[in-house]
C-alpha cells in the first residue's frame, strides 16, 4: 500500500512540474512610450522581431544586464544593431511610459545611454501603480541616442529591461511625442468589441463578456490581455 502511495505522489509531482513548465511567462512590464523596440515588433513596425511580438512585457533578466534582451536568448534580436529601429524625435525632456501588468515591488528605475547612466528613480521597495512615468532629461545629449531603460525589482535578482530608440533634438518641441498620433476617443461612445491585434487610445470603450472596459493606457492588444485579464491596462464600468 505504501508503495502504491509513493508511485501516486510521485506521478502528481511530476505532473505539476510538467504543468509549471508548459505555462507562459507571466506578465510583466515594458516602456510604451516613446516606443521600446519591444513595443516596436508588437505593433509590426520592426519585421523578424521573433517571439517578443507575442510578449513585449516578458524581457526579464539578472540584473546588471546591459543589453536590449536582458540576457534572454528567445529576445536577442532586441539587440541586433543592424536591424532598421525606428527612432522617436524627441526633446530635451522625455516622459518614459511604463505599462505593468503586473506590479512587483521595485527597488530602482534606471535610465542609461552607452554605458552612462543618465537617471534613477529610488521606489525603495514599494508597489507601482498599473503605469509609471518618469521624466528625464537628456539635455546632454542630441542626435540618435539608444536609451536602455531598466526595471529592479525588489524582492528578487530580476529586473525588466526595454531600450527606446530616440532621435533627440531633431526639431520636435514636444517632449513627449508619440510617433503615429492617434485621435482620443469620444469616451463614451464604444469602439466595438475587444479584438486581439486591434491599437486602443486610452480613453476607448470595448465590450467583452457581456461587460464593458475603457481603456487605461494607450496599447496593442494580444491574445491573453483580454480586458478581464489585464486590470493595468482596462477598468471595468
Amino acid at each position: 500500500m505504501r508503495k502504491t502511495i509513493m508511485i501516486v505522489v510521485m506521478a502528481l509531482i511530476a505532473a505539476g512540474a510538467t504543468v509549471l513548465t508548459a505555462s507562459p511567462a507571466l506578465a510583466h512590464g515594458y516602456v510604451s512610450s516613446p516606443p521600446s523596440r519591444q513595443a516596436m515588433c508588437a505593433q509590426g513596425k520592426v519585421s523578424n522581431c521573433g517571439p517578443i511580438i507575442y510578449e513585449p512585457q516578458s524581457v526579464e533578466g539578472p540584473k546588471g544586464q546591459r543589453n536590449c534582451h536582458g540576457g534572454v536568448g528567445r529576445f536577442a534580436q532586441l539587440s541586433d544593431e543592424s536591424k532598421n529601429w525606428p527612432a522617436t524625435s524627441v526633446g530635451t525632456s522625455v516622459n518614459f511610459n511604463w505599462v505593468l501588468t503586473a506590479r512587483h515591488a521595485t527597488s530602482t528605475w534606471e535610465y542609461y545611454i552607452g554605458g552612462t547612466r543618465i537617471a534613477v528613480f529610488n521606489d525603495q521597495g514599494r508597489q507601482p501603480g498599473a503605469t509609471v512615468t518618469h521624466n528625464v532629461n537628456l539635455s546632454g545629449y542630441s542626435g540618435r541616442q539608444k536609451v536602455l531603460a531598466i526595471w529592479n525589482i525588489a524582492d528578487t535578482a530580476m529586473a525588466f529591461y526595454s531600450c527606446i530608440d530616440l532621435q533627440i533634438g531633431g526639431g520636435n518641441p514636444d517632449p513627449d511625442p508619440t510617433p503615429t498620433p492617434t485621435p482620443t476617443p469620444d469616451p463614451t461612445t464604444p469602439s466595438g468589441t475587444w479584438s486581439a491585434g486591434t491599437a486602443y487610445a486610452a480613453g476607448a470603450q470595448v465590450t467583452y463578456g457581456g461587460a464593458t472596459y475603457r481603456c487605461r493606457q494607450a496599447h496593442t492588444a494580444y491574445a491573453g490581455w483580454e480586458p478581464p485579464n489585464v486590470p493595468a491596462l482596462w477598468q471595468r464600468l
